[in-house]
């Protein structure tokens, strides 16, 4: 499975913005700690909205919250709401939305009233399907912008500290310390990536709801150029539609004293951010796949960023090999077979005394497992090779029952460093069918 990027950048037609406080701790609290779902180098929590429990990507690429596939959330309720038009990365054109003011979050012990939120009403938006687990909304400024929020990608856990000097320096004994500038609610980092043995200074949004390393914007430089080595792929998708681009490997990665060497990058095309409003000099993005390999903390009252390395720093940058995107479409019901004790009516001992069990017997019982479907195939990948097409429901993977993995799962045997041998058993038009392709390495 294709690495999944959800990058959201919103332009809001005649909707003025107003003051919001964030997120506010609770009397005599200074300190939250909440788990989080890491999956594909996304962090998702869990907040409520208007008391009601939904699960929320945590994205510093966003300014505003904004909520999607509601449907099994009917009880929601929403204040104020009007609509207006939202639009950002992808192709297509702006798809219609819901502004609603007066809500409350909260989140463990920190409240925030007041929070407006941008509702998406377009039902074919989803990251459910694409991430495997229900994602009910995307979060961003209003989460980071009163407190210190660490990220803890090891522990995968979200700590929020009240911003106070004793915190602060409590953090600073432990983290290197790097500066960063916060710039229209989001917050970006001066850095320098290697090309053709030139180093080129880049400014970089911080973006740990893009799950790639670093994305580079090859229009805003004449020094960022497409590597020779590369292949074309779908990168994600966005308010607009799906986002196109290319991916090659560049010599390194610097942030401040820490070095990355041969990171993968996308570099979208120009019809897929020609919707989105730069800041000035900003170059590309760096994303989860970076920051996973730190414990970070976001520091945005005083403009800083500290990090601090985890045992992730040092492993290789790797891709999605196979060339299929898979994404989860719908649920089936599968039969399982469970095997059964039973002891007879008659009961009988055998030598020891003890009585004489039966395990012959079986039970069967139903649960509900996810149906995964192939969403996109690249062009000329292993998988297109062999004959896979976007459509075909996944049966079996190495004759493994393909309900018995996660999207989580999928995706890391696809990003394999070795050359494995992959055998897919799909359903096509009523007909099952199987392939075999090999993983290699073409970068």
């Amino acid at each position: 499975m294709k690495k999944t990027l959800f990058l959201f950048l919103i332009y809001l037609f005649a909707c003025p913005v107003f003051a919001q406080q964030g997120f506010q701790f609770e009397k005599d609290v200074n300190k939250v700690s909440v788990p989080f779902k890491l999956i594909n180098n996304l962090v998702f929590v869990p907040i409520k909205v208007n008391g009601i429990e939904l699960n929320f990507l945590l994205d510093t690429g966003v300014a505003e919250t904004i909520l999607f596939s509601l449907e099994d959330k009917k009880e929601v309720r929403f204040f104020n709401a009007e609509k207006i038009l939202l639009k950002g990365l992808g192709s297509q054109a702006a798809v219609e939305g819901l502004k609603s003011t007066n809500n409350i979050l909260e989140f463990s012990s920190l409240k925030n009233r007041n929070h407006m939120l941008y509702i998406v009403l377009d039902p074919d938006f989803n990251l459910s399907s694409h991430i495997g687990i229900p994602v009910n909304g995307i979060i961003g400024y209003q989460f980071f912008r009163n407190n210190l929020v660490e990220i803890n990608y090891r522990k995968k856990r979200v700590i929020v500290y009240k911003d106070t000097d004793k915190n602060r320096t409590k953090i600073e004994k432990k983290f290197s310390t790097i500066p960063i500038t916060i710039e229209k609610s989001k917050p970006y980092l001066k850095s320098t990536v290697y090309q053709d043995n030139r180093n080129v200074p880049v400014k970089l949004l911080i973006d740990v709801g893009n799950s790639d390393a670093i994305w580079l914007f090859q229009g805003r430089s004449e020094l960022i150029k497409v590597p020779l080595k590369n292949f074309d792929d779908f990168l994600g998708r966005g308010f607009s539609g799906d986002i196109e681009g290319k991916r090659g490997r560049i010599q390194k990665l610097q942030m401040a004293d820490f070095e990355f060497n041969n990171p993968v990058v996308a570099f979208p095309d120009s019809i897929s951010i020609r919707n989105v409003t730069m800041v000035p000099d900003r170059m590309g993005s760096v994303g989860g796949e970076i920051m996973k390999r730190f414990t970070v903390i976001f520091d945005y009252q005083k403009q800083q960023m500290y990090l601090k390395k985890n045992s992730d720093y040092s492993a290789p940058f790797s891709y999605n090999k196979s060339g299929v995107e898979i994404q989860q479409n719908g649920l089936q019901w599968v039969q399982e077979t469970v095997r059964m004790e039973t002891v007879p009516l008659s009961t009988k001992y055998n030598e020891s005394g003890g009585v004489k069990v039966f395990t012959n017997d079986f039970k069967y019982k139903f649960q509900l497992k996810p149906i995964y479907q192939i969403a996109n195939v690249r062009q000329n990948s292993p998988a297109a090779n062999a004959g896979l097409q976007k459509g075909d429901v996944i049966i079996l993977i190495n004759n493994n029952p393909i309900h018995k993995l996660t999207l989580q799962e999928i995706n890391t045997l696809f990003k394999s460093e070795e050359e494995k041998w992959i055998t897919l058993e799909v359903e096509r038009k009523s007909q099952i069918l199987k392939f075999r392709f090999q993983l290699y390495n073409i970068l």
